[in-house]
């Protein structure tokens, strides 16, 4: 890769954004640069299910003559992005991870990717998914180590930006599949309140937890994007009118006083390994008096069995219509997670659903003094092989009450591979818990001062 283009995908998506609009980078040669470094690298990990580098070229040259014409820029002109194959593409392959669906292309953009174009973003390419964003692991390997799995279900997405492939991608967590593979990856991983992000196009597996959420190399990143897709949607009815959230000035702002954490110990922490056990004392103890410690009562112990049982069942309701066409075409967890959902009563199921605002209640006295939860973002590292995407009951919780978190790299295991720590804030308070998780991730890097920080 020369050097030209080495120098380019190094750079952030916001100094991206904001090179190719003061005129210093076009477009065309920020999509060459990230080009080169797929021929270079997808071969060994395999993050993209479909990318066509013309079509990249094509929308690379028309955001250029854009640009010149004089025209206002969106928010991510000439920003590549890489997106989910559950996320719906006009004229594009969007296969969910199937081979029931190869070759499905669909006639119209999801409302996120239409949010996208509309910003300037230049699309990358379709990024591998677990089969039907579930159990199944794919083919994707980890960057950091091709033995080690990537996470999933947004496998690709996490994989395609800690490979410098792309500077931004988007995924779904409909249990953990925003915050593990981001973490097992070493990038930041951002899953929002839910309802935040419009789902209108996207493989619906789970109503009640499917969650958009966005993968980037560093918070403001994240931020940036995040606040491009935000908004309601008048066909999800999870999303609701609210004023537009400045999401990347918040991130970028200085706290007004030094943020206070909570470090929350769950009836499930004896499933963290000892060394991330260690990394999160270590940070607690970095944190000083600006960190508490709480543990959850036992009541939260069911939390992973409710999001199960949420979860299969609506699963087995939504994605039907794969048993119906093809059982012998689906994995063996697919059929077997489509089965057990099928035999769950609708007694157990109402009864799952009304714990969402009986847990999230519960965490109403530890939000009111803190400005975010750490909690691990996964049990450890990532697992050697890839015949598991790893555990996800450290975002379960999460995801079930609807609360915005993100990971950030912060730690790394005995075997080098990265590990992330989660930050966890109340519902509806996205751009606060960004700010936060920006001033961790600055603290904590080496020789940073707050002048350096915020200016």
């Amino acid at each position: 890769m020369d050097a030209r283009s080495t120098a380019t995908t190094e750079l952030t998506a916001v100094e991206l954004r904001d090179r190719i609009a003061q005129g210093a980078l076009k477009a065309r040669e920020a999509a060459e640069a990230f080009l080169q470094r797929v021929r270079e690298r997808d071969g060994e990990i395999g993050a993209f299910a479909w990318h066509d580098p013309d079509f990249v070229r094509h929308q690379a040259d028309a955001l250029d003559r854009h640009r010149e014409s004089g025209r206002p820029l969106g928010a991510l002109h000439g920003v590549p992005v890489a997106l989910k194959d559950i996320i719906d593409t006009a004229r594009i392959p969007t296969a969910n991870g199937t081979a029931m669906d190869a070759g499905r292309t669909p006639g119209r953009d999801a409302a996120i990717v239409e949010r996208l174009k509309a910003e300037g973003a230049i699309i990358l390419g379709k990024t591998v998914t677990t089969e039907l964003a579930g159990m199944e692991p794919a083919g994707t390997r980890n960057p950091h180590n091709t033995a080690h799995t990537p996470g999933g279900s947004s496998s690709g997405s996490a994989a395609a930006v800690a490979a410098g492939m792309a500077p931004l991608a988007i995924g779904t967590q409909t249990r953990g599949s925003v915050i593990r593979p981001a973490a097992f990856c070493g990038v930041t991983g951002f899953k929002p309140t839910f309802g935040a992000i419009p789902r209108t196009g996207v493989l619906r597996q789970s109503q009640t937890l499917d969650t958009v959420g966005v993968f980037a190399r560093t918070v403001e990143d994240a931020a940036m994007l995040a606040e491009a897709l935000f908004g309601a949607d008048e066909h999800d009815p999870a999303t609701a009118p609210a004023p537009h959230p400045r999401l990347l000035e918040t991130a970028r702002s200085k706290p007004p006083v030094k943020p206070m954490f909570a470090l929350v110990h769950t009836p499930f922490r004896d499933r963290a390994d000892a060394q991330t056990g260690a990394a999160l004392a270590e940070l607690a103890a970095f944190l000083g008096e600006n960190c508490f410690e709480a543990e959850l009562p036992e009541v939260f112990a069911g939390a992973p069995a409710i999001v199960e049982t949420i979860n299969l069942a609506e699963m087995s309701k939504n994605c039907a219509r794969y048993l119906d066409r093809g059982r012998d075409t689906l994995g063996e967890r697919t059929v077997a997670a489509l089965e057990k959902g099928s035999a769950i009563t609708a007694r157990d199921y109402l009864a799952a659903l009304d714990w969402r605002e009986v847990l999230y209640a519960g965490l109403a006295e530890i939000f009111e003094r803190c400005d975010a939860i750490i909690t691990p973002a996964a049990p450890g590292p990532a697992p050697r092989g890839l015949e598991s995407t790893g555990d996800p009951v450290f975002n379960e919780l999460w995801t079930l009450c609807g609360t915005p978190a993100i990971t950030i790299p912060a730690f790394e295991a005995e075997n080098g591979l990265p590990m992330g720590v989660q930050l966890i804030g109340p519902r509806g308070h996205d751009g606060r818990l960004l700010r936060t998780a920006r001033w961790l991730a600055d603290t904590l890097a080496a020789g940073s001062t707050e002048e350096e920080r915020y200016g």
